[in-house]
């Protein structure tokens, strides 16, 4: 097949319908194959005739345009996106990309949706041949997986489009839904749809681990699928989200990423590592003692937040006492922990960004692992915890522990990804990746004064793979906790309602 494809060419694939044995396989295999796909195509095709003669009208409008919702939430516009079973080319041009390219085994399926998005180029070919010879930022295989013949050589084809930042989207009926949807479709109130193969969640992530694909969260969506006005916020955008509901839902989402683990680079990463510091003083020769080289090299940038003792002259005369260490130092203007995170983060020169606490209750020795987890690619955001191991008898008040443990849960139901501890100050990302997160920080607003919970949020919007990694927390030897729990647990907890009408009831 050709690497470059016009918009107005209909491109298939070599064999894509004919009973041509594939690797020398065996032939009754092979043709029942062929047959598959065969009448595949031909009932999309009798079923486009019908839309385009407009005699066709089920019950699935509200279904595909929650759908479009949904997908529109979780692409962001202007980029590369390859849709999979495309049809009408609806869902590929809800998310507005750059470059759209859909494929899907109906010609005239494909003619209607030339007709209505002239801008985006459609491929007719089989996925399981597919080999387009370029590569995209999002896939989306939507209510596909349930009618390919093998979805296994459908995911090893998808993962020759990828990049090592691509995210693979894939949603699919659940089977709970079998007996309703061949009701609807007996009376034609759904689109009509030949045997399907009913794949549950842990099947399609069974078949992403055999393909070298790594699953980042699923989640379901959709429990009332008619257009129901006060009915439609209720079941789809609330009950959802709930442990008991959900299992009723239609749609089974599943997210994932290519997995390369240690994959090879031009040059190794510089690091910088962000030390926010208010009434540390006592700490500073210590954090330039035991920061350790990584990468290609470390770089400690200060962001001093306004102290009462000498923390600013006392890093001031650390850096001239250390020229061997590469040091930058900023007083902060704003307010905050988050503030002055964002600072360093703005000037910091490296290309993965770490934060370390001044206080030193998260040994810098352990930075190391976090940078080997980043640059093996074990996650996208590696996230400090410290509920793991024991702790020293004086680091963390009972209470503060009791506080912690109830944010980990609250803040894995909202994210659908485990976070065992949201409040670490330890936490490490590419650049490259806060750069998505402060770009679309207008999303949730500048709502956090910690830090911890913009870096969390907007990672989880940007879909990366959020690791945890376990440390020992350890007890201050300077200074005093500047946490006042109840003030920071209220504002805590006004930060996850805020949060839930921003990425769980949407």
């Amino acid at each position: 097949m050709a690497s470059t494809i016009q918009s107005s060419e209909i491109v298939t694939a070599q064999g894509r319908l004919s009973g041509d044995l594939v690797g020398g396989g065996d032939p009754m295999v092979d043709a029942a194959e062929a047959a598959h796909q065969q009448a595949r195509a031909a009932h999309w095709d009798s079923f486009a005739e019908r839309l385009g003669s407009n005699n066709w009208h089920g019950w699935g409008s509200y279904y595909h345009h929650r759908m479009r919702q949904v997908y529109r939430l979780l692409i962001p516009p202007h980029r590369r996106v390859l849709e999979i079973g495309c049809g009408r080319g609806s869902l590929l041009g809800a998310v507005e990309p750059a470059l759209g390219v859909g494929v899907d085994l109906s010609g005239r399926m494909l003619d209607l949706a030339r007709e209505r998005f002239p801008q985006m180029r459609f491929v007719e070919a089989d996925a399981h041949e597919l080999d387009l010879g370029e590569q995209f930022d999002y896939v989306i295989i939507s209510d596909l997986v349930n009618e390919l013949w093998d979805v296994q050589r459908v995911f090893e084809r998808v993962a020759q489009h990828c990049t090592p930042r691509t995210r693979l989207i894939i949603n699919t009926y659940s089977r709970l839904w079998e007996l309703p949807l061949a009701v609807a479709k007996r009376f034609k109130l759904a689109k009509p749809e030949l045997r399907q193969n009913w794949l549950t969640v842990h099947d399609v992530q069974n078949l992403l681990t055999l393909t070298g694909f790594e699953t980042i969260r699923s989640w379901q969506e959709v429990i009332w699928p008619v257009r129901t006005p006060l009915l439609n916020p209720l079941f789809n955008k609330l009950l959802v989200r709930l442990p008991v509901f959900r299992h009723l839902a239609l749609s089974n989402f599943v997210m994932a990423r290519p997995v390369a683990l240690h994959p090879p680079m031009e040059r190794e990463p510089v690091v910088s590592v962000i030390v926010p510091a208010r009434n540390e003083a006592g700490n500073v020769e210590q954090i330039f003692d035991r920061v350790p080289e990584m990468g290609a090299g470390t770089e400690i940038v200060f962001v001093e937040g306004h102290s009462k003792d000498n923390t600013y002259e006392t890093i001031e005369h650390a850096i001239e006492a250390h020229p061997e260490r590469r040091c930058r130092l900023m007083r902060q203007t704003g307010k905050g922990k988050g503030d002055a995170v964002r600072l360093g983060y703005a000037e910091a020169a490296g290309d993965v960004l770490m934060i370390l606490d001044a206080d030193l209750t998260v040994p810098p020795e352990d930075l190391p692992r976090f940078y080997e987890a980043i640059r093996g690619n074990r996650g996208e955001f590696i996230n400090g915890v410290r509920l793991v191991y024991p702790m020293q008898d004086e680091s963390m008040r009972f209470l503060n522990l009791l506080g912690n443990k109830f944010f980990s849960l609250v803040f894995s139901w909202l994210l659908s990804q485990p976070i065992k501890d949201s409040l670490c100050g330890t936490k490490v990302l590419w650049k490259q990746d806060y750069q998505l997160i402060a770009d679309n920080r207008a999303y949730f607003g500048n709502f956090d004064p910690f830090g911890d919970f913009d870096l969390l949020f907007g990672a989880a919007k940007q879909n990366l793979k959020i690791v945890d990694l376990p440390i020992r927390y350890r007890e201050r030897t300077y200074g005093t906790t500047q946490i006042d729990r109840w003030r920071h647990g209220w504002m805590l907890l006004k930060m996850a309602g805020f949060a839930a009408t921003r990425v769980k009831f949407v």
